[in-house]
């Protein structure tokens, strides 16, 4: 498992991670408790989050699935591949799916989605996350940046139901990514060196007065959005 991903503490090498990865921690830690059975996650990369999921009793098995051509994540293997379009699994096979920032690399989220929802069982859950405020990454295989209103759409198209989308982040935090985003992708040499040294007590102070938003509005700013969809039982 990635500490990385689960053990995070700000330093001058994660400012451009800091705040989406807490905030993708937080949103896996409050929805984890409500998982059970059989579950998928799809996209796992270097399975992270496998351990806390497993750490939930009413978890019976976790399964890790990635597409054949991912990339190298520290040397950890899915427990299986796919070619991207069919699964390799039965029909209503997992109690829950998840899969934490991958739909923006899904060229065709309509595709993905009916393939999540075939290996659900009727009534089981998808779970996601997905980027708002992220630099272009795993390029060229960076497709979208999604707002709240064409996730709900898409989810509408595919067939679920019970739709809860939940803000990632607020003014503050998006402004602290953003900060550590300039700082740590940007800025070379000692500029890149003074501003580290500058920018971190800046955006520990700023995610810690951040405030996520309670809606959706004209004027709503977020880092990402995360939520939960319901796989109709008939």
């Amino acid at each position: 498992m990635s500490n990385s991903f689960t053990n995070i503490k700000l330093s001058k090498d994660n400012l451009e991670s800091y705040i989406v990865r807490s905030e993708i921690l937080k949103a896996v830690s409050n929805v984890f408790p409500i998982f059970e059975g059989e579950v998928l996650d799809s996209g796992c990369g270097s399975m992270p989050y496998k351990e806390i999921i497993l750490s939930n009793q009413k978890v019976k098995n976790y399964v890790g699935l990635d597409i054949e051509s991912s990339l190298d994540y520290e040397g950890v293997r899915p427990d299986f591949f796919w070619d991207g379009k069919v699964m390799p699994f039965e029909d209503a096979s997992f109690d829950v799916v998840f899969s934490t920032e991958v739909l923006e690399h899904v060229p065709n989220p309509d595709q993905y989605l009916t393939e999540v929802k075939r290996v659900l069982k009727p009534g089981g859950m998808f779970f996601f996350t997905v980027p708002f405020l992220m630099s272009l990454h795993e390029v060229p295989h960076d497709y979208y940046r999604y707002t709240p209103f064409a996730l709900e759409m898409i989810f509408k198209r595919v067939g679920f139901t019970s739709i809860k989308i939940n803000p990632m982040g607020g003014y503050n935090a998006a402004l602290a990514q953003m900060l550590g985003l300039w700082v740590n992708m940007y800025l070379w040499g000692r500029k890149k060196k003074l501003m580290r040294f500058i920018a971190k007590p800046i955006i520990n102070f700023l995610y810690k007065k951040d405030k996520a938003a309670s809606n959706f509005n004209k004027s709503t700013m977020i880092v990402g959005l995360s939520g939960t969809i319901i796989k109709p039982m008939n």
